[in-house]
């Protein structure tokens, strides 16, 4: 089935190193990314992000090599390879911290969380937001969660962020427990000339901190 054992070995070490390049743990660098390809952050909004398109081109170079190595099977060894190198990295990050992670190494995202904003007055807003977090630790884990903004909003803009304004919030998280966490504030908007008038944002992202600890997800 292999006919060339040094580019088959080849395409999988250079998949290793691109997914070495952005792993997604402890932060994830997608949280940026207005375009991407796989793992890969394309661009942001300070513009395209070179180490972004050098692991695409790697990635490319990695399943041609590998497609050239094999005799059959083509098509269906490169989905195999494509759908490993897209779950490997969560299920190594999951085995991680369920084994020897703490804190809040241990909390896992899945990136559905929402938030609805709706305009009360001239200077008062509704602010809502749902979110799930796991944590996988045999131990119960405390932090500080502060909003994030999207990377899709003109520069300066805000609007998950204005969440922030009755922030941070001070949560727990049992041991081996997905909390369902729903925060709704009315939130003074008087000193913020620069925020959405309301709408929704979606896979919404924040910062987790406990002490000297961070972790952007």
């Amino acid at each position: 089935m292999i006919k060339n054992k040094i580019a088959f070995i080849s395409g999988i070490v250079i998949l290793g190193i691109c997914m070495c390049l952005f792993f997604p743990y402890p932060n994830s660098e997608m949280i940026y990314a207005q375009s991407s390809f796989m793992s890969f952050p394309i661009q942001t909004k300070d513009g395209f992000r070179m180490l972004g398109i050098i692991g695409s081109v790697l990635f490319i170079v990695a399943i041609i090599l590998i497609g050239r190595s094999i005799t059959k099977y083509f098509f269906r060894t490169i989905g195999l390879v494509v759908i490993l190198y897209a779950c490997l990295p969560y299920l190594l990050i999951t085995a991680y911290q369920e084994t020897f992670a703490s804190g809040i190494m241990a909390i896992s995202y899945n990136g559905d969380g929402t938030c609805d904003f709706e305009m009360l007055g001239k200077d008062l807003m509704m602010g809502e937001c749902e979110l799930a977090l796991h944590n996988r630790s045999n131990e119960a884990v405390s932090f500080d969660l502060e909003f994030l903004e999207s990377s899709y909003l003109e520069d300066d803009m805000r609007m998950t962020t204005l969440m922030n304004i009755a922030g941070p919030y001070h949560l727990t998280i049992e041991a081996n427990r997905i909390k369902s966490i729903h925060l709704k504030e009315i939130l003074d908007v008087t000193d913020v000339s620069n925020h959405m008038e309301g709408g929704a944002s979606y896979e919404v992202h924040f910062k987790l901190w406990n002490g000297e600890t961070e972790r952007n997800l």
